[in-house]
């Protein structure tokens, strides 16, 4: 049985070969065909809209989490469109775990992005956040009638029981679907920021134990344009998976990251090294047949995460 790491490259080199054709026809002067991209973003219409009909379609999109990582970027990007994009957390007066300012936030609202994270990895904690935010927020979306719910989650929630998290986030996704909410759930690989930021957190002058199995990270940004897309499609009911163009062993990514920050601590691979608390297999955080690839490689984020730590502020 052909192993998802494989049928993964398989997919991402069938696109490069598409993108070669495309490219070779450009350089012959005719209009190259590209082949579309998984998205469930709403096709333009044909011809121009007037302005009453632009102002007619635009929403109301509320960012849950819209202060955080992936948040501020969708927020930013959802403001280049013509609809309403209102960021909520805490820190705005809107709290999902109280339910606190849900009711405000979310009036007239036809579309609800949840990208929120527990405060801690904890699983106690991160079960009880998920399921009190999400019955706060799944009951305050049905009193405001919101047509589309979505939620950012992650590849290998389902695959992953032996990780508290990953059960906190499991229960998460069975809220949304039991809700009788339209919506769209979108799981993610790791993010190229995450795994930085767990190499980074260790301490100083010990050797990293990480895991050998594979992954296909993705960058933050890549992650906010594929929620963008979702948000302003219709709503799919089902899961989604997005992914990074190439996939590595996370011990080998460890390795890179260490080596452009200059940090000389060995990594050492090991198979029992735990990842949320579970043991990973090489299949545990690979995507499923059909993901959404993302177009920024590992290496060029690194090299542009190297040098903005290295330019000075003023």
């Amino acid at each position: 049985m052909e192993s998802r790491v494989n049928r993964t490259r398989r997919g991402w080199r069938v696109q490069r070969f598409f993108r070669f054709l495309s490219a070779a026809d450009e350089l012959a002067g005719e209009r190259p065909t590209r082949p579309a991209l998984i998205s469930t973003a709403r096709k333009a219409p044909r011809g121009r809209a007037t302005r009453s009909q632009e102002r007619a379609r635009a929403m109301k999109i509320v960012v849950i989490g819209g202060t955080g990582l992936i948040g501020s970027r969708l927020v930013e990007l959802l403001r280049l469109t013509d609809h309403e994009v209102v960021p909520a957390s805490p820190t705005l007066g809107v709290d999902t775990v109280s339910g606190s300012g849900l009711a405000d936030a979310l009036r007239d609202a036809s579309v609800v992005v949840d990208v929120s994270n527990s405060p801690s990895e904890d699983p106690e904690t991160a079960l009880a956040f998920f399921e009190a935010s999400g019955r706060h927020l799944l009951a305050a979306e049905s009193e405001a009638g919101v047509r589309h719910h979505v939620a950012l989650s992650a590849v290998g929630t389902d695959r992953l029981p032996g990780s508290g998290y990953f059960r906190a986030k499991m229960a998460q996704e069975r809220l949304v679907r039991g809700s009788q909410r339209p919506y769209t759930i979108l799981r993610s690989a790791p993010f190229f920021e995450f795994i930085g930021a767990i190499v980074e957190a260790d301490p100083e002058g010990s050797a990293l134990h990480v895991t050998p199995a594979y992954v296909q990270p993705i960058a933050a940004g890549d992650v906010a344009v594929a929620l963008r897309d979702i948000a302003l499609g219709r709503p799919q009911n089902q899961e989604l998976e997005v992914v990074g163009p190439d996939s590595f062993r996370l011990d080998e990514l460890a390795v890179q990251i260490l080596t452009a920050n200059e940090d000389p601590r060995p990594v050492i691979p090991d198979r029992q090294a735990p990842y949320f608390g579970a043991i990973l297999d090489d299949d545990s955080l690979m995507p499923g047949d059909h993901p959404r690839f993302a177009m920024t490689r590992f290496e060029d984020w690194l090299r542009l995460s190297i040098a903005q730590k290295l330019t000075p502020a003023f």
